[in-house]
């Protein structure tokens, strides 16, 4: 297979839970493949230990905590962030398309790269995490272009997953990235924010029983990089109107006030800097982004009592997103929403990364070639909506729904296939009406599931991909 020329340095950064972390040399976080409640149990085992000091900021605990790698298979922390693909096959799409190439294991350091991991500690800020990404980026980078004369002007193209595009954001905006960076691609990342994060530290989360089980709330609250994504928007229902999170009096339990300040100072240095940048003409660092759109995807919230209740909709408007991050907050400031560099996708933000389309647009950005494209007739665009987390006995809920309105919506056969460790099963689910599918697969233990759905006449490759955890013993 023929693979596509690229001389520049290649730079992945993942999201939050995304990289292995290990204590005196014992992993702690990122559990071998397919080993979802292995992974969550062996991280819940250490959780008490991990907790970040109060109001830590972009410090770091001291803790002995290093990252090792990226995550390789799917993953999910509960009250932290929902379920989430690996980055193996990502990685390994890279080199199989792109003159690229990784360090082998056991490499010596100093080997010439142009394909590099970034591995952080994601329960630190993301200035913190930039700054290392700075650091790994000039050497990477010059070693990269002093293996070859004709290399010797390479740039640096950053492909950054949720959460690792604030932090490459940061870098590339506020930490002189911008010199050396030819793009910037982002992939689902919530650069306003997500109201499942601002969710998930006010209402908090429990794995397991009472008796057994663990609670990982204070452990993501004590989390910087869990402030940082808290929505950047007017979000919360009030009185007067939308509010944002810090405008809310007597603050919201479980937020701490000083984190929450500090994020807004943080998007705000982004924004300013970016906008900057544009105004003078710069170039360098351009974003790049992939937008989730047309999933069922919480806006806005209103707060009741001392939890929030996330609503789908914000002032009565359905905007969409990837199930995660709802469509605006995936746009950088400096690009308007019309802007035709923006790529949408009907991937979830789960399952992104490795969506068929989202692969199509990474090729045009940094392949030397025209787009390459399906055919005439685009795939019948579906939104899908299951749990994040279900408990074990319970049978598995799939609603989907036609995206986009088009002659025949109501007459499709709707196929769903759940996918898991050993498991495969398909049906096609039943006809609501009005362009709505339902169906249920009971039976399933626990365990990492991938859903994927798609109208029966097209490809299976057009499929919308989800993911979701069933509950087992912690």
């Amino acid at each position: 297979m023929r693979r596509e020329p690229l001389e520049d340095l290649l730079v992945v950064v993942p999201g939050i839970l995304g990289s292995r972390l290990a204590v005196d040399g014992r992993e702690v976080w990122g559990a071998s493949a397919g080993a979802v409640w292995q992974g969550i149990r062996t991280f819940a085992g250490s959780v008490k230990g991990l907790q970040l000091p109060k109001d830590l900021g972009d410090g770091h605990p001291g803790d002995g905590v290093v990252p090792v790698g990226l995550v390789p298979s799917l993953h999910a922390l509960p009250g932290v962030w929902p379920l989430v693909d690996g980055y193996s096959d990502l990685l390994g799409w890279l080199e199989r398309t792109f003159t690229l190439r990784r360090a082998l294991p056991g490499a010596r350091p100093d080997v010439p790269v142009n394909l590099v991991e970034f591995a952080y500690d994601w329960r630190l800020s993301c200035r913190y995490n930039a700054r290392l990404l700075a650091g790994r980026v000039d050497e990477a980078l010059g070693r990269w272009r002093a293996s070859a004369d004709h290399r010797a002007k390479a740039q640096v193209r950053l492909v950054c997953h949720s959460m690792g595009g604030l932090v490459g954001r940061y870098y590339v905006e506020c930490l002189g990235g911008a010199e050396v960076v030819r793009q910037l691609i982002t992939l689902g990342t919530p650069h306003r924010g997500s109201i499942g994060a601002l969710g998930s530290l006010v209402n908090g989360h429990r794995i397991g029983g009472e008796r057994l089980g663990v609670d990982l709330t204070d452990f993501g609250r004590s989390l910087p990089s869990s402030h940082q994504l808290i929505p950047d928007y007017a979000c919360l229902e009030a009185p007067g109107g939308l509010r944002y999170p810090r405008e809310i009096a007597g603050g919201l339990r479980g937020v701490a006030p000083l984190l929450l300040e500090d994020a807004g100072r943080f998007h705000a240095e982004i924004r300013a800097a970016a906008l900057d940048r544009v105004r003078r003409g710069g170039t360098g660092g351009q974003c790049l982004p992939v937008v989730g759109v047309r999933q069922p995807t919480a806006t806005s919230a209103v707060v009741e009592g001392e939890r929030l209740r996330l609503i789908e909709t914000i002032e009565g408007y359905d905007e969409g997103g990837d199930g995660r991050v709802p469509r605006f907050a995936a746009y950088p400031a400096e690009l308007p929403m019309d802007d035709t560099t923006v790529r949408a996708s009907f991937a979830t933000h789960g399952a992104i990364k490795g969506h068929p389309g989202v692969l199509e647009d990474l090729y045009e950005w940094l392949a030397p070639a025209p787009r390459v494209y399906r055919g005439a007739v685009a795939a019948y665009p579906l939104s899908v909506r299951v749990p994040d987390y279900l408990t074990a006995g319970e049978p598995l809920p799939v609603q989907a729904e036609v995206a986009v309105e088009r002659d025949g919506a109501e007459e499709l056969s709707v196929q769903a296939t759940v996918t898991g460790e050993g498991v495969s099963e398909q049906r096609t689910l039943g006809n609501l009406g009005g362009g709505r599918y339902a169906g249920a697969f009971p039976d399933l233990g626990p365990g990492a599931y991938r859903v994927a759905v798609h109208a029966s006449r097209d490809h299976k490759d057009t499929a919308v991909t989800t993911l979701t955890l069933i509950g087992g013993d912690v």
